[in-house]
């Protein structure tokens, strides 16, 4: 069991389907993509709106991950430049700040208890070099209007307490939160509105018939004008095409024991942290004094004995002075991943859409993939064509999972031999 599903939020679990039933839109996934599409819709007034979750809502990544919600995409910002031009990508840029101010508001309005901590991230430097962050800060400012705040090394190691990091960049405008809480609230915001929610509820076959959408369960079928597939990393089995876009990859947390007063020998602020690495380390103090610590990308879904392991060797890169510690929880998730590296966000002409592949920043990009959904559905809105450009390549697996672990071994190596060379 993950730290998060001990500590969520109780609630009287949703019913399986059962029988026969219509509606006229069907969210198949209950991660952040599906809630955020079904609650954009209640929003606006859209109702006969079900959503199908095969386990429990939050089940996935979205109840796995490691909390922080900052914009931008797994693509990083020059890349984006690069492919799209200043205009486009800063508007595409704009839509998950956006995502981040909605998800302040939707955790104020909803009262969503997700132990929220809005105190920034700070991106601190592995690297004796400094040049990393100064083309990040002035890439930022200068083509996304975005301003992060230079850290010289004695105040970022006044605020994190290891000799490992160098100088760094304070990112304001972010904030990390219980994820699996998070997703719950949202749920319980949707169905009270009126989104009929499902758990324990897997799809086995989508397939058009008529004019409709028929949905079969193992208790239940539905008709629905309209489907959104919001299965991420978890994939449904149900579109060939939309399942053969992505890679499912994996990522690794663990959890300490409560530090107590010892979590002030770590970290002297309520920031969020990653590092400037490909292959990083993230981490973020909790509410009841314990570290959350997590790293690695990997196609191999690890048991928990394995990934504290591996993690604990990370953590004590950074903070020796935790040598002694005990792990309380530790465990793996799956994401999506293209080949793009952007998340894809589509539809067809009769009904079917799809939002999947936000690739380790999917909280605030989730977000803004379902106000687009819920825009399109809705009011016949073509904002989501933002994204024609980041559409379905074929991912090959199981080839493409050898590629994405080669390339991520070879960032990895490029990492320890950079850092092999400072000294």
């Amino acid at each position: 069991m993950s730290y998060y599903r001990a500590t969520a939020t109780p609630y009287a679990p949703y019913e399986p389907l059962q029988g026969s039933g219509d509606a006229r839109v069907a969210i198949i996934g209950g991660g952040y993509a599906g809630l955020n599409t079904a609650l954009g819709l209640a929003e606006r007034g859209v109702r006969d709106v079900v959503l199908l979750e095969r386990e429990q809502v939050g089940f996935g990544a979205s109840g796995r991950n490691g909390g922080f919600v900052f914009a931008g995409y797994s693509l990083g910002e020059q890349s984006l430049l690069e492919q799209l031009g200043e205009a486009r990508a800063r508007e595409l840029f704009q839509l998950t700040t956006e995502g981040v101010q909605r998800i302040r508001r939707r955790i104020a309005d909803y009262r969503i208890p997700c132990d929220a901590v809005d105190e920034g991230v700070i991106w601190a430097n592995w690297f004796r070099d400094p040049a990393v962050l100064r083309r990040r800060q002035q890439l930022l400012a200068g083509h996304y209007g975005v301003q992060w705040q230079w850290l010289e090394q004695a105040e970022l190691r006044e605020r994190i307490r290891s000799e490992r990091y160098h100088d760094g960049l304070f990112e304001r405008d972010a904030l990390h939160l219980h994820p699996l809480n998070y997703a719950i609230g949202l749920a319980a915001a949707a169905a009270a509105q009126g989104v009929r929610i499902h758990e324990h509820s897997g799809v086995r076959r989508l397939h058009r018939d008529g004019l409709r959408w028929r949905i079969e369960t193992a208790h239940g079928e539905l008709h629905a004008d309209q489907v959104v597939l919001a299965c991420g990393g978890y994939l449904a089995g149900l579109q060939k095409q939309i399942d053969r876009a992505i890679l499912p990859i994996a990522t690794y947390v663990m959890v300490t024991e409560p530090l107590g007063d010892r979590l002030a020998q770590c970290l002297q602020t309520r920031a969020a942290v990653y590092d400037t690495r490909f292959a990083f380390d993230y981490y973020r103090p909790l509410p009841d004094t314990r570290l959350l610590w997590g790293g690695r990308i990997s196609i191999r879904d690890r048991a928990p004995q394995a990934v504290q392991r591996l993690l604990r060797q990370d953590l004590l890169r950074v903070f020796p002075q935790l040598k002694d510690v005990k792990v309380d929880y530790a465990w793996s998730g799956l994401m999506s991943y293209a080949r793009h590296q952007m998340p894809q966000i589509g539809g067809t002409d009769d009904g079917l859409w799809w939002a999947q592949a936000f690739g380790g920043h999917g909280l605030s990009s989730t977000c803004a993939a379902g106000e687009l959904l819920a825009a399109a559905i809705a009011h016949g809105d073509d904002s989501w064509k933002q994204y024609d450009d980041y559409a379905l390549p074929r991912t090959y697996r199981p080839a493409g999972y050898l590629a994405a672990q080669a390339s991520y071994w070879r960032a990895e190596f490029n990492d320890w031999l950079k850092t092999r060379m400072e000294g």
